[in-house]
């Protein structure tokens, strides 16, 4: 254990920890609008930081640098995927999905939003919804527990579950008190830590590679179209970025359409420093560490580097970001899981639209508590398989599942609530059963998942009946908007 390094973490927590506890005793929070959107009130920096930080969680300072050092080159097409993902999702999807969520009865969540699209009484499409936020936001959130016990525990020696235990305390905590407000100013401050982080210490490690070290490199390792499959399944990554509700939500959030033009420069420019960082800690550990197994396994180059080459104060503080990395998107998850269940099945399927604002902000509160619980319980358990893999899984089933029909449902004025509906539970089981059944192929399963999305909602549309006038009239109101 190193004095330093513990200090600087502990202060970290309790900054973070502080911020919750602000927005909680400001009382910002308190109606279910401000809880789960921040009232629509989220600025240009504030929010671009927030969405790229609740992306980019531990994974990018762990998972990926691994996959790169151990496999190669050909690796980095998860990168690009991101990267060309990520801007088509500002530049297409953003604009549009904040008008068109205002439009529909001002939706707070993504499923609310499916919903009202259509002018729609039924729930199913909610509940639906819901049920497969809550699973994968389960999958998800455990990665970044995980992330968090495996830091813990190399830096300090303590226990990876106790570590767990913390880290999800803290986590819970200012997610639990201060809503949406506290998880995007504690995002924005921890997307700042995560950038400098990856700028910083690939950069100061290739100054310290001797030349001998590049004749230690595998034959192959530097071929990038080395696998056909390589290239597919990394640029298939960026179809994930069209449905990933704690990313999405984001843009739904922004106060206005001019600040989300900055937002979505901002965020832009922070997404592709840190993928073409990630993907320089991997070549560079590789060199600079040469091939290790328990790096491998525990995915920890970019631990292994910082620890090397900085004093314990300077390493604490930059090995805060895999922590921050780790935190920021588990908070993001928590609240866009919470939101769902409280907004789409307690209040209208549970309470049958008689819960308070206040109930719903308690039913919340709770849902956060829930899965966190069961996360942390998965993350611990010994066969739960690498971070990568868990933020592998989660990522293909939200891509897939939503997607499809949150594109259609922005750009195609036929589309109908049966073809969403259909396209969600199409996107989904594709997505699982290839995951299942023919993981062998080396394809992830969010392209063929995708696909048969996007095919179901579209053919289910044009056999259903063509949207009332009332619904395209909300479809015009909504490019009006996007207008102004």
């Amino acid at each position: 254990m190193n004095v330093w390094e513990v200090t600087v973490f502990s202060v970290y927590l309790l900054f973070m920890l502080a911020i919750g506890i602000w927005f909680f005793l400001k009382n910002d929070n308190q109606s279910e609008k401000g809880y789960f959107l921040g009232g629509r009130q989220v600025g240009a920096w504030v929010a671009a930081l927030s969405a790229g930080a609740s992306d980019m969680s531990a994974w990018v300072l762990m998972g990926l640098p691994t996959s790169i050092y151990a496999l190669g080159m050909g690796q980095v097409w998860i990168s690009v995927g991101l990267a060309v993902g990520y801007t088509l999702s500002w530049i297409y999807e953003a604009p549009r999905l904040r008008c068109f969520s205002i439009a529909a009865d001002d939706s707070i969540t993504i499923p609310q939003y499916l919903t009202n699209r259509f002018l729609s009484s039924s729930r199913a499409l909610q509940v639906v919804s819901a049920v497969v936020f809550l699973v994968a936001y389960t999958i998800y959130a455990a990665s970044s527990i995980k992330a968090c016990g495996t830091l813990f525990n190399t830096v300090t020696g303590l226990d990876t579950a106790k570590a767990m235990y913390l880290a999800a305390a803290i986590i819970i905590s200012y997610t639990f008190l201060g809503g949406f407000s506290a998880v995007s100013w504690t995002d924005f401050f921890q997307g700042l830590l995560v950038l400098g982080a990856m700028l910083i210490v690939p950069l100061v490690a290739w100054t310290m590679i001797t030349p001998e070290a590049s004749a230690s490199l595998p034959s192959g390792y530097s071929d990038v179209f080395s696998s056909w499959t390589d290239i597919i399944s990394g640029l298939g990554w960026g179809l994930g970025y069209f449905g990933m509700p704690h990313i999405i939500i984001r843009f739904m959030a922004i106060k206005s359409q001019s600040e989300l033009r900055k937002s979505a420069k901002i965020g832009i420019s922070w997404t592709l420093l840190i993928l073409i960082f990630a993907a320089l800690v991997g070549v560079i550990g590789r060199l600079f560490i040469g091939f290790d197994e328990t790096v491998v396994k525990d995915s920890l180059v970019f631990i292994v580097m910082t620890r090397r080459i900085f004093p314990a104060v300077v390493s604490g503080v930059l090995l805060s970001a895999v922590l921050a990395a780790a935190m920021s998107t588990a908070d993001s998850q928590l609240l866009a899981a919470a939101s769902a269940f409280a907004s789409d099945v307690y209040r209208p399927v549970i309470r049958r639209d008689n819960a308070s604002s206040r109930e719903m902000l308690w039913a919340g509160r709770i849902v956060v508590l829930v899965i966190a619980v069961a996360a942390l319980c998965l993350a611990s358990h010994p066969n739960a398989g690498s971070i990568m893999a868990l933020v592998s899984n989660a990522w293909g089933v939200f891509g897939a599942a939503f997607g499809p029909s949150i594109l259609l449902s922005l750009y195609w004025r036929r589309f109908t609530f049966a073809g969403a509906a259909t396209g969600i539970v199409a996107g989904a089981g594709v997505d699982i059963a290839w995951l299942t059944w023919m993981s062998h192929t080396g394809v992830y399963e969010i392209i063929p998942g995708f696909i048969a999305g996007l095919l179901a909602a579209v053919a289910i549309s044009l056999i259903s009946p063509a949207p009332s006038d009332e619904v395209q009239g909300l479809f015009n109101r909504a490019l009006s908007m996007e207008k102004e």
